[in-house]
């Protein structure tokens, strides 16, 4: 976790709770005391009114705003249902992604409603009967790539053969199907649009180059372009 993350994470548990100890953030976190410290002199550095309670612990000044967002409790529902959803994608990247921007989120919840997403997370588990342990760990600097026209450089593994290949492609689009995220591109290698799971990626590196935009139509290719 980041040390972003993990002050926010902080802030939000503060928020949540009255009082929480130097220990009990080490504990969660599994970063020293030391640090914890320096952590909370950034959050006072960032004006956030850390008031320390001399043999207790750390709380935050009573009244104190985050910020004049607010969600709803069926808002905060659909988005810790939503993190659940995510995680069966089993893209690592994305996963962390989206859990460090729902801990963003999270820090501006009322504390009534902190607690009741807390309480909600602990009683929802989304069961999956057809779950094949393979995972990807590409999918945000993909997601980058695609909007920033920047050709990509795959070592690629097909499902009916080991070999694997080395493509440059240009990525165009995304969808998922059966928890698996699938790249379409122009590949230079079969000089056509093809499909590929990320999860068969072995590696990747996104270029500085870009490409020109060839106007690629996700209808049009469904109805054409088949699996590599």
């Amino acid at each position: 976790m980041s040390q972003l993350s993990r002050l926010i994470s902080i802030l939000t548990l503060l928020r949540a709770k009255r009082l929480l100890t130097a220990s009990e953030l080490s504990n969660k976190f599994e970063v020293s005391i030391r640090t914890i410290y320096r952590d909370i002199r950034k959050l006072e550095d960032a004006g956030i009114p850390v008031t320390t309670v001399e043999g207790k612990g750390y709380s935050l000044m009573e009244g104190y705003a985050v910020s004049p967002v607010q969600f709803t409790e069926k808002q905060a529902n659909a988005l810790i249902t939503a993190q659940l959803l995510v995680h069966q994608t089993n893209d690592t990247s994305f996963a962390e992604d989206f859990n460090e921007a729902l801990t963003k989120i999270k820090s501006v919840f009322r504390t009534s409603i902190q607690e009741k997403s807390e309480l909600l997370a602990s009683k929802i588990y989304v069961f999956d009967t057809n779950y094949e342990n393979i995972s990807s760990d590409a999918l945000s600097e993909i997601q980058l790539a695609i909007t920033h026209f920047n050709y990509v450089e795959i070592n690629y593994r097909k499902a009916v053969d080991s070999a694997i290949t080395n493509r440059k492609i240009e990525p165009y689009a995304l969808f998922s199907t059966k928890h698996k995220w699938i790249l379409i591109s122009w590949c230079y290698l079969r000089d056509d649009y093809r499909a590929f799971r990320l999860d068969r990626i072995q590696n990747f590196k996104i270029l500085d180059e870009k490409f020109m935009d060839r106007k690629f139509n996700l209808q049009s290719y469904f109805q054409s372009c088949p699996f590599d």
